[in-house]
């Protein structure tokens, strides 16, 4: 089974001295809150080669949504093991958990890397699948690791504070549907909605952002000469539906390989009293 590589800080070192709840406090309100280099250069290696074989195949996103000037690798739990370092790393899970509980699951996991010249990406909100009218509580929390410094030059991604708790008709056009349909390339300073309330989150390698479910963003447009690359793991409550059907996109023997907190993530886990169950049976039964 893959161990977990984590370092010895405890939660309050990642804080910086910060009480958690005063930190998530701060979350509640803005939306987002940012960690700097919570990875070590180490960890960040073994990342990137995990990723190297299938970046290397520059497949581009199939619409203006996934970017068509973008790198876009899904199913990374499938792939390698090493991703497990991030999908459960301690920082990212004391939000998960506080946020959707103990049981929540892994919705999607997914490696993005833009290209240069690639544009703003639309506006939209990560857990916007739920058909459930704004304002309400967030789905989802969806981390941002930086595996490449990520600068306004490079595509870093762009948030507003706060939109977490708009209503749904708070930022007009913004219909994903049509954008999924939208395959045209577009110059790298084309931008359809600029706001003067974004902020674009420039975070050193290594580095974590934390977001709501309901937050509005986007990814940047790429103006420098070389990618960037993040990587997004992204949860939701153990009784909603994932984004991303992780239990098919592995074998049982895949499955096996992950550390056991990651297999509950995955959906080796039960919802109490008994969501999730396999034949009247705990799931992670498939795997022993």
């Amino acid at each position: 089974m893959y161990e977990l590589c984590f370092s010895n800080q405890d939660l309050r070192a990642y804080l910086g001295g910060a009480s958690f709840e005063a930190v998530r406090e701060e979350f509640d309100a803005q939306g987002y809150v940012v960690f700097e280099r919570v990875l070590s250069p180490d960890q960040l290696a073994r990342l990137r080669d995990a990723l190297t074989p299938f970046l290397a195949g520059d497949l581009r996103g199939r619409n203006d949504f996934e970017g068509l000037l973008t790198n876009r690798v899904y199913a990374l739990l499938a792939k390698s093991p090493v991703f497990s370092e991030i999908i459960a790393h301690p920082l990212a899970l004391a939000f998960v958990e506080a946020d959707l509980g103990r049981n929540a699951l892994l919705s999607a996991c997914l490696a993005i890397q833009l290209w240069p010249g690639e544009s703003v990406q639309p506006w939209h909100f990560d857990d916007s699948h739920y058909r459930w009218p704004r304002p309400r509580p967030s789905l989802g929390v969806s981390a941002f690791w930086a595996i490449d410094e990520t600068t306004t030059e490079n595509g870093a991604t762009e948030i507003i504070p706060g939109s977490h708790t708009w209503p749904d008709d708070a930022l007009p056009g913004s219909d994903l549907t049509k954008v999924f349909f939208d395959r045209r390339i577009k110059a790298v300073d084309e931008d359809p909605a600029p706001r003067d309330d974004a902020v674009q989150v420039e975070l050193p390698a290594g580095s974590l952002m934390l977001t709501k479910g309901t937050l509005w963003h986007r990814g940047g447009a790429n103006r420098s000469q070389a990618p960037r690359l993040i990587i997004t793991p992204q949860y939701c409550p153990a009784w909603t539906r994932q984004l991303e059907n992780m239990m098919a996109s592995l074998t049982h023997a895949q499955a096996a390989e992950l550390p056991e907190r990651v297999q509950e993530l995955v959906g080796y886990s039960i919802h109490e009293p008994f969501m999730g169950y396999v034949d009247g049976m705990h799931p992670n039964r498939l795997l022993r």
